[in-house]
């Protein structure tokens, strides 16, 4: 094949080189076996040193609609998603040509030579790939071919912007286990691939990468196998879940990471169980059953998975079980958008059943706060005896993102108000032989519970959803039923003290930006750009609900406050005017929900329109 035509931008070339700072897409069909190419893509980055993120944008069928995975590489550590690409690899032939329209100028296409292209523009530059002569060329069994074809680009970008070979190689070592002989197929037609590039394709665009240092304590992981791990460090010991996407891959990280992290060192049996139940309703019925009797427990699921057990969520609510409940969040109402991320569910969950309900929420922001989450949201659930949902997202679950490594918890294990034989008898012989289940000895809205097992006579109760007083004992008496409900107010008012603080960094200005979860990624970054501006914000990132003081505090303080969520109405903005409704007249609300994950590029546009206001 004759070489590519290069253009005016190969003299530019010398003197304007873009080097570890660009973001390259991969187009694809669902289903073709493109995911080892781009993992290893993107692990080859990060063992070069460079902040890369990978973002996995998938439809839900099984098979045979376009995909796409974009890789960001950012020399100043930005992982949030952005609107533009520097470099598409083109497979698909159905979606090419609207492809090449999000390209900047001067960016490029790689694109395989038999793919007719009705798209031409000048301002970018094209890269014909004879993907089918180099496979035809290598030792390829024909039913690898089709999966084996996505290492040719592998080979091709290596060639293009400067990637050793030798650090692909450990990347795919890493992949396979190790495993030589499809670490060697691999390698033989990436290594073909790099060597036609060099002999046929001429560099016409400015983008190269080189090594930096900075990545040595750092890992790659996505948040539901963090969030998995965390609660495996956090001493789980039953889950019960049914699929649903995006949380399927928690429940198996806990799978795969359960025989070697929690066997017995004598018996060699596993001290935790994983159970998937025949639907929603029997996963958290489960759970809730296990968090009575005594056992560290949670469940994984989504929001229609969410809908379906809040009836069971309420009980747990008011006879006081605690469970932990994993929401990774998706595109809504109904089955909505199954493979599309959101922060729908903020409204939802904090009133999730009927009557007077106020439920815990917890918002990783970061891979590592989902690991750190893991773990403390089984304290603060026995602490509190109530659910706990942590509110991660697809973005933030399913994607690989470079994290640091996580950090081994850092306080003992919390169980709260627990009482075995000899703590109740002592508090019989204090309280004149009488143990209440829901009674407020200490004044905080905390009562004490027993665990099955404990063989003392007074140890049991009976466990009702339904009217009850201190004792457990069935009632409709109005005052009592007052009095419940309103300890149980008094519980959540004195529990933040065990809640995550919200993260706060001022700039000393009137105006302040607030988010929640992997909104974080994209808003730090839009401050950065409205900054160049002159434009200054305080920023205040939530990681829980009941909302802190410091979060009041902050809305008092500033005179016009952007709300930045991945949702239609509002939602984190609809519970801040709750919580302080005298403040609300300050809110902005900047809102997205298209499915991907927000850019800083349109936050930064949102709030410079209002500002210019």
């Amino acid at each position: 094949m004759a070489k590519n035509n290069p253009t005016k931008e190969v003299e530019i070339i010398k003197n304007n080189k873009i080097i570890n700072d660009f973001c390259i897409t991969f187009s694809t069909v669902n289903g073709s076996g493109s995911a080892t190419a781009n993992t290893t893509l993107m692990r080859t980055f990060f063992k070069m040193g460079i902040p890369v993120s990978g973002k996995n944008i998938f439809p839900s069928n099984i098979q045979g609609l376009p995909t796409w995975y974009t890789l960001r590489l950012s020399k100043h550590g930005y992982l949030a998603r952005v609107q533009e690409d520097d470099i598409v690899i083109a497979m698909n032939p159905s979606t090419i040509n609207k492809e090449i329209d999000y390209i900047v100028p001067g960016g490029a296409l790689f694109y395989p030579d038999d793919i007719k292209i009705a798209n031409t523009r000048g301002d970018i530059v094209y890269y014909p790939i004879p993907i089918r002569k180099i496979i035809k060329e290598s030792e390829v069994t024909p039913s690898l071919k089709d999966y084996i074809s996505n290492m040719v680009y592998v080979g091709i970008l290596a060639q293009m912007l400067g990637i050793p070979l030798v650090i692909i190689q450990e990347a795919l070592s890493f992949h396979f286990k190790n495993k030589e002989k499809p670490v060697n197929l691999n390698m033989d037609v990436i290594g073909k691939s790099a060597e036609w590039a060099k002999e046929n394709l001429t560099k016409s665009d400015p983008y190269f990468v080189e090594p930096m240092q900075g990545n040595d304590d750092w890992i790659m992981s996505d948040g539901n196998t963090a969030g998995a791990l965390g609660s495996i460090f956090g001493g789980v010991q039953f889950t019960a879940w049914y699929p649903i996407t995006p949380a399927s891959s928690l429940a198996e990280s806990l799978h795969e990471y359960i025989p070697e992290l929690r066997t017995d060192p004598v018996t060699g049996k596993e001290t935790s169980v994983i159970v998937q139940a025949e639907d929603e309703l029997a996963a958290i019925g489960m759970a809730i059953g296990a968090g009575w009797g005594g056992l560290r427990s949670m469940t994984s699921t989504s929001g229609p998975g969410l809908s379906l057990m809040t009836e069971f969520i309420g009980l747990a609510y008011y006879a006081e079980i605690p469970v932990v409940i994993w929401n990774v969040q998706r595109v809504g109402p109904s089955t909505g958008l199954p493979t599309r991320t959101a922060q729908g569910d903020i409204t939802f969950v904090k009133f999730m059943g009927h009557g007077d309900t106020d439920n815990i929420m917890l918002f990783p922001g970061s891979v590592n706060e989902c690991f750190e989450f893991g773990w403390k949201a089984f304290d603060i659930a026995e602490r509190l005896q109530t659910p706990v949902v942590v509110m991660s997202d697809l973005d933030l679950g399913m994607n690989e993102w470079m994290t640091p490594k996580f950090n081994y918890p850092d306080q003992p294990i919390d169980r709260g108000k627990i009482l075995w034989e000899e703590d109740l008898q002592k508090m019989l012989d204090k309280y004149q032989n009488e143990f209440g289940r829901y009674k407020d000895l200490d004044g905080d809205g905390i009562p004490y519970r027993t665990l099955v097992g404990n063989m003392h006579p007074k140890a049991a109760y009976f466990t009702r959803g339904t009217g009850h007083d201190e004792y457990a004992s069935y009632t409709e008496d109005p005052e009592i039923w007052e009095e419940s409900l309103s300890r149980i107010k008094r519980k959540f008012e004195n529990g933040k003290q065990y809640l995550p603080k919200p993260m706060i960094k001022s700039n000393d200005s009137k105006s302040g930006i607030i988010c929640v979860g992997s909104a974080a990624f994209p808003v730090e970054e839009a401050i950065d750009m409205l900054s160049k501006d002159h434009l200054y914000f305080d920023y205040m990132r939530i990681k829980s609900i009941p909302f802190h003081q410091e979060v009041i505090d902050f809305l008092h303080i500033h005179d016009r406050i952007y709300i930045v969520e991945l949702n239609r109405d509002g939602q984190l903005a609809q519970l801040l005017t709750l919580a302080a409704p005298v403040e609300s007249i300050k809110f902005r609300n900047v809102t997205k929900v298209d499915g991907l994950p927000l850019t800083a590029k349109w936050i930064a546009n949102e709030i410079r329109k209002d500002e210019e206001k």
